[in-house]
Protein backbone atom coordinates (compact mmCIF):
# COMPACT_ATOMS: atom_id res chain seq x y z
CA UNK A 1 0.00 0.00 0.00
CA UNK A 2 1.47 3.38 -0.72
CA UNK A 3 2.50 5.79 1.79
CA UNK A 4 0.46 8.91 1.89
CA UNK A 5 0.32 11.84 4.01
CA UNK A 6 -2.42 13.40 6.11
CA UNK A 7 -3.86 16.45 5.31
CA UNK A 8 -2.31 17.63 8.80
CA UNK A 9 1.24 16.61 7.91
CA UNK A 10 0.41 18.48 4.40
CA UNK A 11 -0.39 21.56 6.28
CA UNK A 12 2.68 20.84 8.38
CA UNK A 13 5.54 20.83 5.56
CA UNK A 14 3.82 23.69 3.97
CA UNK A 15 3.89 26.45 6.60
CA UNK A 16 7.43 24.38 8.10
CA UNK A 17 8.68 25.07 4.29
CA UNK A 18 7.27 28.97 4.65
CA UNK A 19 8.80 29.38 7.92
CA UNK A 20 11.84 28.13 6.71
CA UNK A 21 12.05 30.61 3.43
CA UNK A 22 11.01 33.20 5.94
CA UNK A 23 14.42 32.53 8.08
CA UNK A 24 16.69 32.66 4.68
CA UNK A 25 14.68 35.90 3.16
CA UNK A 26 15.79 37.17 6.61
CA UNK A 27 19.21 36.32 6.51
CA UNK A 28 19.45 37.61 2.71
CA UNK A 29 18.03 40.91 3.42
CA UNK A 30 20.44 41.07 6.85
CA UNK A 31 21.84 44.65 6.19
CA UNK A 32 18.56 46.15 5.70
CA UNK A 33 16.73 44.43 8.19
CA UNK A 34 19.69 46.09 10.46
CA UNK A 35 17.39 49.06 11.70
CA UNK A 36 14.23 46.99 12.17
CA UNK A 37 15.88 44.57 14.44
CA UNK A 38 17.82 47.48 16.43
CA UNK A 39 15.32 49.45 16.87
CA UNK A 40 13.17 46.12 17.48
CA UNK A 41 15.88 45.76 20.58
CA UNK A 42 15.54 49.47 21.88
CA UNK A 43 11.54 49.07 21.69
CA UNK A 44 11.54 45.75 23.99
CA UNK A 45 13.71 47.80 26.45
CA UNK A 46 12.25 51.40 26.64
CA UNK A 47 8.32 50.06 25.96
CA UNK A 48 8.69 49.85 30.50
CA UNK A 49 9.03 53.36 30.56
CA UNK A 50 6.67 54.63 28.11
CA UNK A 51 3.68 52.09 29.91
CA UNK A 52 4.77 54.10 32.99
CA UNK A 53 4.60 57.39 31.84
CA UNK A 54 1.24 56.64 29.58
CA UNK A 55 -0.02 55.32 32.91
CA UNK A 56 1.07 59.26 34.68
CA UNK A 57 -2.07 61.97 34.26
CA UNK A 58 -1.50 65.78 33.74
CA UNK A 59 -4.11 67.29 35.91
CA UNK A 60 -7.11 65.33 34.56
CA UNK A 61 -6.00 64.13 31.35
CA UNK A 62 -4.11 61.09 30.63
CA UNK A 63 -0.62 60.99 29.49
CA UNK A 64 -0.93 60.32 25.43
CA UNK A 65 1.23 57.32 25.08
CA UNK A 66 2.46 59.28 21.88
CA UNK A 67 3.79 61.93 24.20
CA UNK A 68 5.38 59.26 26.48
CA UNK A 69 7.29 57.78 23.40
CA UNK A 70 8.41 60.93 22.34
CA UNK A 71 9.74 61.42 25.71
CA UNK A 72 11.75 58.54 25.88
CA UNK A 73 13.44 59.05 22.25
CA UNK A 74 14.87 62.15 23.61
CA UNK A 75 16.04 61.13 26.60
CA UNK A 76 17.59 58.01 24.90
CA UNK A 77 19.16 60.29 22.34
CA UNK A 78 20.31 62.90 24.94
CA UNK A 79 22.41 59.95 26.63
CA UNK A 80 24.16 59.15 23.57
CA UNK A 81 24.77 62.11 22.97
CA UNK A 82 26.02 62.72 26.65
CA UNK A 83 28.22 59.94 25.70
CA UNK A 84 29.62 61.54 22.76
CA UNK A 85 30.28 64.84 24.41
CA UNK A 86 32.88 62.56 27.04
CA UNK A 87 34.51 60.86 24.21
CA UNK A 88 35.08 63.87 21.80
CA UNK A 89 37.08 65.81 23.93
CA UNK A 90 39.20 62.89 24.98
CA UNK A 91 39.95 62.07 21.32
CA UNK A 92 40.54 65.98 20.18
CA UNK A 93 42.84 66.22 23.74
CA UNK A 94 45.05 63.40 23.22
CA UNK A 95 45.48 62.61 19.23
CA UNK A 96 47.01 66.70 18.67
CA UNK A 97 49.62 65.24 21.53
CA UNK A 98 50.06 61.77 20.16
CA UNK A 99 51.07 63.40 16.38
CA UNK A 100 53.46 64.99 18.70
CA UNK A 101 54.94 62.17 20.27
CA UNK A 102 54.98 59.69 17.37
CA UNK A 103 58.62 60.61 16.46
CA UNK A 104 60.21 60.31 20.08
CA UNK A 105 57.90 56.79 20.08
CA UNK A 106 59.27 55.56 16.86
CA UNK A 107 62.76 56.67 18.21
CA UNK A 108 62.12 54.01 21.58
CA UNK A 109 60.83 51.30 19.00
CA UNK A 110 63.53 51.71 16.82
CA UNK A 111 66.28 51.15 19.70
CA UNK A 112 64.65 48.65 21.83
CA UNK A 113 63.55 46.30 18.94
CA UNK A 114 65.47 47.26 16.12
CA UNK A 115 68.52 45.69 17.49
CA UNK A 116 66.64 42.23 17.94
CA UNK A 117 65.49 42.29 14.38
CA UNK A 118 68.96 42.82 13.19
CA UNK A 119 70.22 39.62 14.75
CA UNK A 120 67.76 37.92 12.18
CA UNK A 121 69.36 39.80 9.46
CA UNK A 122 66.45 42.20 9.04
CA UNK A 123 68.03 45.60 8.87
CA UNK A 124 65.01 47.79 9.01
CA UNK A 125 64.59 51.06 10.87
CA UNK A 126 61.54 51.49 12.73
CA UNK A 127 62.14 55.44 13.57
CA UNK A 128 60.33 58.07 11.49
CA UNK A 129 63.11 58.50 8.53
CA UNK A 130 63.17 54.50 8.07
CA UNK A 131 59.39 54.68 7.98
CA UNK A 132 59.22 57.18 5.47
CA UNK A 133 61.94 55.72 3.28
CA UNK A 134 59.61 52.43 3.66
CA UNK A 135 56.37 54.01 2.42
CA UNK A 136 58.56 56.11 -0.55
CA UNK A 137 59.83 53.05 -2.02
CA UNK A 138 56.40 50.99 -1.73
CA UNK A 139 54.82 53.94 -3.35
CA UNK A 140 57.44 54.01 -6.14
CA UNK A 141 57.63 50.22 -6.79
CA UNK A 142 53.65 49.69 -6.92
CA UNK A 143 52.11 53.26 -7.08
CA UNK A 144 49.27 52.03 -9.48
CA UNK A 145 48.29 49.30 -7.46
CA UNK A 146 48.26 51.31 -4.45
CA UNK A 147 45.86 53.94 -5.87
CA UNK A 148 42.99 51.41 -7.90
CA UNK A 149 43.51 49.90 -3.79
CA UNK A 150 42.62 53.18 -2.10
CA UNK A 151 40.02 54.14 -4.57
CA UNK A 152 38.36 50.43 -4.38
CA UNK A 153 38.30 51.18 -0.32
CA UNK A 154 36.94 54.83 -0.54
CA UNK A 155 33.84 53.66 -2.44
CA UNK A 156 33.23 51.27 -0.20
CA UNK A 157 33.31 53.07 2.41
CA UNK A 158 31.63 55.95 1.37
CA UNK A 159 28.87 53.34 0.35
CA UNK A 160 29.18 51.98 4.06
CA UNK A 161 29.04 55.36 5.39
CA UNK A 162 25.88 56.14 3.72
CA UNK A 163 24.62 53.03 5.28
CA UNK A 164 25.15 53.84 8.40
CA UNK A 165 23.23 57.47 8.42
CA UNK A 166 20.39 55.86 6.52
CA UNK A 167 20.54 53.51 9.60
CA UNK A 168 21.04 56.26 12.29
CA UNK A 169 17.88 58.29 10.23
CA UNK A 170 15.49 55.45 10.03
CA UNK A 171 16.00 54.16 13.74
CA UNK A 172 14.00 56.66 15.60
CA UNK A 173 10.96 56.41 12.74
CA UNK A 174 11.01 52.81 13.21
CA UNK A 175 11.49 52.92 17.07
CA UNK A 176 9.19 55.84 17.47
CA UNK A 177 6.04 53.40 15.69
CA UNK A 178 7.01 50.55 17.45
CA UNK A 179 6.74 52.07 20.76
CA UNK A 180 3.27 53.61 19.45
CA UNK A 181 1.88 50.09 18.57
CA UNK A 182 4.01 47.88 20.68
CA UNK A 183 0.93 46.24 23.00
CA UNK A 184 -0.93 45.70 19.45
CA UNK A 185 1.90 44.57 17.53
CA UNK A 186 2.56 41.85 20.52
CA UNK A 187 -0.79 40.60 20.61
CA UNK A 188 -1.21 40.34 16.71
CA UNK A 189 1.70 38.47 16.79
CA UNK A 190 0.31 36.30 19.40
CA UNK A 191 -2.73 35.37 16.89
CA UNK A 192 -0.57 33.86 14.20
CA UNK A 193 0.58 31.31 16.69
CA UNK A 194 -1.26 28.05 16.43
CA UNK A 195 -4.03 27.72 18.99
CA UNK A 196 -2.18 23.93 20.06
CA UNK A 197 0.99 25.77 20.17
CA UNK A 198 -0.08 28.55 22.41
CA UNK A 199 0.28 27.44 25.81
CA UNK A 200 3.81 26.13 25.46
CA UNK A 201 4.58 29.66 23.17
CA UNK A 202 3.01 32.01 26.43
CA UNK A 203 5.00 30.26 28.55
CA UNK A 204 8.75 30.21 26.53
CA UNK A 205 7.76 34.20 26.02
CA UNK A 206 7.15 35.04 30.02
CA UNK A 207 11.03 32.59 29.99
CA UNK A 208 11.91 34.58 27.78
CA UNK A 209 11.21 37.92 28.85
CA UNK A 210 12.45 37.28 32.37
CA UNK A 211 15.49 36.51 30.72
CA UNK A 212 15.99 39.84 28.70
CA UNK A 213 14.90 41.51 32.13
CA UNK A 214 17.67 39.88 34.16
CA UNK A 215 19.86 40.37 31.46
CA UNK A 216 19.35 44.16 30.75
CA UNK A 217 19.06 45.03 34.71
CA UNK A 218 22.38 42.84 34.82
CA UNK A 219 24.16 44.66 32.41
CA UNK A 220 23.39 47.89 33.79
CA UNK A 221 24.99 46.75 36.87
CA UNK A 222 28.01 45.72 35.35
CA UNK A 223 28.64 48.70 33.20
CA UNK A 224 28.00 51.27 36.39
CA UNK A 225 30.10 48.89 38.68
CA UNK A 226 33.26 49.61 35.93
CA UNK A 227 32.52 53.20 34.97
CA UNK A 228 33.14 53.51 39.39
CA UNK A 229 35.65 51.39 39.20
CA UNK A 230 38.01 52.29 36.10
CA UNK A 231 37.19 55.78 36.17
CA UNK A 232 38.95 55.61 40.20
CA UNK A 233 42.10 53.45 39.56
CA UNK A 234 42.86 55.19 36.75
CA UNK A 235 42.87 58.53 39.15
CA UNK A 236 44.22 57.07 41.81
CA UNK A 237 47.02 56.13 39.22
CA UNK A 238 47.49 59.78 38.45
CA UNK A 239 45.72 60.08 35.20
CA UNK A 240 44.45 63.05 34.00
CA UNK A 241 41.86 61.29 31.61
CA UNK A 242 40.77 59.48 34.17
CA UNK A 243 36.99 60.00 34.48
CA UNK A 244 36.29 60.19 30.99
CA UNK A 245 38.12 57.39 29.56
CA UNK A 246 36.84 54.99 33.12
CA UNK A 247 33.43 56.36 32.19
CA UNK A 248 33.79 55.24 28.18
CA UNK A 249 35.48 51.73 29.29
CA UNK A 250 32.63 51.46 31.34
CA UNK A 251 30.14 52.46 29.21
CA UNK A 252 31.24 49.93 26.18
CA UNK A 253 31.15 47.01 28.21
CA UNK A 254 28.18 45.90 26.69
CA UNK A 255 30.03 45.54 23.62
CA UNK A 256 31.87 42.08 24.25
CA UNK A 257 35.41 42.40 23.67
CA UNK A 258 35.45 46.06 21.46
CA UNK A 259 34.68 48.27 24.41
CA UNK A 260 37.03 46.71 26.62
CA UNK A 261 40.33 47.30 24.14
CA UNK A 262 38.88 50.83 23.25
CA UNK A 263 38.98 51.84 26.69
CA UNK A 264 42.78 50.02 26.63
CA UNK A 265 43.66 51.60 23.88
CA UNK A 266 42.85 54.72 24.94
CA UNK A 267 43.95 54.62 28.31
CA UNK A 268 47.79 53.40 27.05
CA UNK A 269 47.92 56.35 24.60
CA UNK A 270 47.42 58.52 27.61
CA UNK A 271 50.12 56.82 29.76
CA UNK A 272 52.45 57.05 26.58
CA UNK A 273 51.68 60.84 26.53
CA UNK A 274 51.47 62.23 29.94
CA UNK A 275 53.94 59.60 31.44
CA UNK A 276 57.63 59.92 30.24
CA UNK A 277 58.97 56.12 32.22
CA UNK A 278 56.84 53.08 32.49
CA UNK A 279 54.51 53.75 35.32
CA UNK A 280 52.04 54.68 32.96
CA UNK A 281 52.29 51.44 31.15
CA UNK A 282 52.24 49.38 34.57
CA UNK A 283 49.92 51.31 36.17
CA UNK A 284 47.40 50.68 32.83
CA UNK A 285 48.27 46.86 33.07
CA UNK A 286 47.25 46.81 36.59
CA UNK A 287 44.02 48.72 36.38
CA UNK A 288 42.45 47.09 33.60
CA UNK A 289 44.16 43.25 34.92
CA UNK A 290 42.04 43.97 37.83
CA UNK A 291 38.79 44.91 35.87
CA UNK A 292 39.42 42.40 33.70
CA UNK A 293 39.22 39.68 36.42
CA UNK A 294 36.21 41.15 37.98
CA UNK A 295 34.64 41.52 34.80
CA UNK A 296 35.09 38.18 33.96
CA UNK A 297 34.70 36.30 37.24
CA UNK A 298 32.90 38.19 39.72
CA UNK A 299 30.39 40.86 38.01
CA UNK A 300 29.40 39.21 34.53
CA UNK A 301 28.93 35.71 36.29
CA UNK A 302 27.05 36.74 39.19
CA UNK A 303 24.66 39.67 37.49
CA UNK A 304 24.93 38.20 33.72
CA UNK A 305 26.42 34.84 32.97
CA UNK A 306 24.21 32.70 35.37
CA UNK A 307 21.52 34.22 34.10
CA UNK A 308 21.94 33.95 30.75
CA UNK A 309 23.76 30.33 30.88
CA UNK A 310 25.77 31.09 27.42
CA UNK A 311 29.79 29.00 27.48
CA UNK A 312 32.08 31.53 26.57
CA UNK A 313 32.88 29.57 23.09
CA UNK A 314 29.16 30.21 22.21
CA UNK A 315 29.38 34.06 22.64
CA UNK A 316 32.49 33.68 20.51
CA UNK A 317 30.40 31.96 18.03
CA UNK A 318 27.60 34.23 18.50
CA UNK A 319 29.78 37.48 17.86
CA UNK A 320 30.81 35.96 15.11
CA UNK A 321 28.09 34.74 13.22
CA UNK A 322 25.72 37.76 14.25
CA UNK A 323 28.49 40.11 13.11
CA UNK A 324 28.53 38.50 9.32
CA UNK A 325 24.73 39.02 9.81
CA UNK A 326 23.67 41.60 10.29
CA UNK A 327 27.01 44.29 10.44
CA UNK A 328 28.20 46.17 13.74
CA UNK A 329 24.51 46.17 15.07
CA UNK A 330 24.76 42.38 15.25
CA UNK A 331 27.82 42.28 17.05
CA UNK A 332 25.36 44.76 19.93
CA UNK A 333 21.92 42.47 19.26
CA UNK A 334 24.47 38.68 19.37
CA UNK A 335 23.99 38.14 23.32
CA UNK A 336 20.01 39.23 24.18
CA UNK A 337 19.34 36.92 21.02
CA UNK A 338 21.59 34.30 22.15
CA UNK A 339 19.54 33.85 24.77
CA UNK A 340 16.56 33.59 23.41
CA UNK A 341 17.86 31.28 21.12
CA UNK A 342 18.95 29.44 24.27
CA UNK A 343 16.08 29.33 25.71
CA UNK A 344 14.67 27.92 22.43
CA UNK A 345 16.98 25.08 22.31
CA UNK A 346 16.00 24.60 25.87
CA UNK A 347 12.75 23.60 25.41
CA UNK A 348 13.76 21.91 21.90
CA UNK A 349 16.16 19.36 23.39
CA UNK A 350 13.43 18.71 26.43
CA UNK A 351 11.09 17.49 23.79
CA UNK A 352 13.74 15.30 21.87
CA UNK A 353 14.72 13.83 24.91
CA UNK A 354 10.78 12.85 25.84
CA UNK A 355 9.85 11.85 22.26
CA UNK A 356 10.29 7.94 21.21
CA UNK A 357 12.54 8.53 18.98
CA UNK A 358 15.37 8.82 21.37
CA UNK A 359 14.10 6.66 23.60
CA UNK A 360 13.15 3.56 21.27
Amino acid sequence: MPFSFTDEQKQTALWLGLGLLLIALMVALGPILTPFIASAILAYALNPGVDWLSRRRIGKFPFPRALAVLVVILLLVFAILAVILIVVPVLRKEFPLLQDQIPNFLNKLDGLIGPHLQDFGINVRLDGTGIKEMLTKQLSTSGDEIWTSVLASVKVGGTAVLGWLATILLVPVVLFYLLQDWHSIVERLGRLVPRRWQGKTGNMTQEVDSLLAQYLRGQLLVMLVLAIYYSTGLAIAGFDVALPVGIITGLLVFIPYVGFGLGLVLALIAAMLQFSGWHGLIAVAIVYGIGQVLESFILTPRLVGERIGLHPLVVIFALMAFGQLFGFVGILLALPCSAIMSVVVKHVRAHYLSSSFYNT
